[in-house]
């Protein structure tokens, strides 16, 4: 039971800070690792330093959602000093400790394949990807709102993929008028475009379509925007790629030849910090 439970969270950005005060109230002991410029109200929870914890009393711990570098680095948002943690660490851990992260990282990969931990991508599962997609789309919206000089009403969208974010963007951006079509790869996909009112087009067909966009919004995670494709786009497209690292856009040539392009990381935790913390934090209860 997590009311019962030591769970050591390290590091990470503002969602963390609502995981931790939603966690606060059921969990037995919370330990903090990074967050020393952090003021707590909280009787059960600590703040120390990665070197001082003991990993064989954790029953939980929760990274960073996007993971851990190669090189060991955990990513906080709240430290001035920089966190590492070690293979050693997760060796230390019970059997039966089981870790959280956004992601699952090479690193991750090799510390899973080495300790035999139960490493858990949060955002591989379908609810907490759909439901995190709603901000990284209203984030998405506020980048085009602020980086054009045009209503996105009666703007030529292109969305690249239509999988849970893709979906979720194409969507938003067509209830408030703009013309969205989705370059999919699938005939149910395309069917499914279709009945949402949308354009479908083939991804072959991308080196047509794409000059006559206003807006690129790319959801796939594998280099789509070449330089043989932006060379087709007028120099005022924008390009918003939500894509995780690093990217599906050739973004060196993009600004090479003047185009915007902004690959948007960590929308949620810039754009709705309290509901996307409070996604993660319902997970871990659950």
């Amino acid at each position: 039971m997590i009311n019962a439970s030591t769970i050591l969270i390290i590091g990470g950005d503002q969602r963390q800070l609502h995981v931790i005060e939603k966690l606060a109230k059921t969990a037995g002991q919370i330990i903090l690792a990074g967050f020393e410029d952090l003021q707590l109200e909280f009787s059960n929870v600590c703040k120390k330093h990665i070197s001082e914890i003991d990993f064989s009393s954790l029953d939980c711990i929760l990274l960073p959602i996007p993971g851990i570098a190669n090189d060991g680095k955990a990513e906080s948002k709240f430290s001035k000093e920089d966190i590492y943690v070690t293979e050693e660490m997760f060796r230390k851990t019970k059997e039966n400790c089981c870790i959280y992260s956004g992601i699952i990282t090479p690193f991750l990969e090799y510390i899973k394949k080495t300790t035999g931990r139960n490493i858990v991508p949060i955002f591989a599962r379908d609810d907490v990807a759909i439901l995190n997609s709603i901000p990284t789309a209203e984030g998405a919206l506020k980048i085009a709102i602020e980086e054009t000089k045009y209503t996105i009403h009666g703007a030529h969208v292109l969305v690249l993929g239509f999988g849970r974010v893709g979906k979720t963007v194409a969507r938003l951006f067509s209830s408030v008028g703009a013309a969205v079509s989705v370059a999919v790869r699938e005939p149910a996909d395309r069917a499914r475009v279709q009945e949402m009112g949308l354009t479908p087009v083939r991804f072959n067909d991308l080196s047509e379509e794409i000059g006559q966009q206003n807006i690129l919004i790319n959801t796939v995670p594998f280099h789509i925007l070449t330089r043989q494709l932006l060379d087709r786009l007028p120099v005022q497209t924008l390009i918003i790629d939500l894509a995780s690292r690093p990217g599906g856009t050739d973004f060196v040539y993009a600004q090479e030849k003047g185009i915007t392009a902004i690959h948007a990381l960590g929308l949620p935790a810039k754009v709705a910090p309290v509901t996307a913390g409070e996604i993660i934090a319902d997970i871990l209860l659950e």
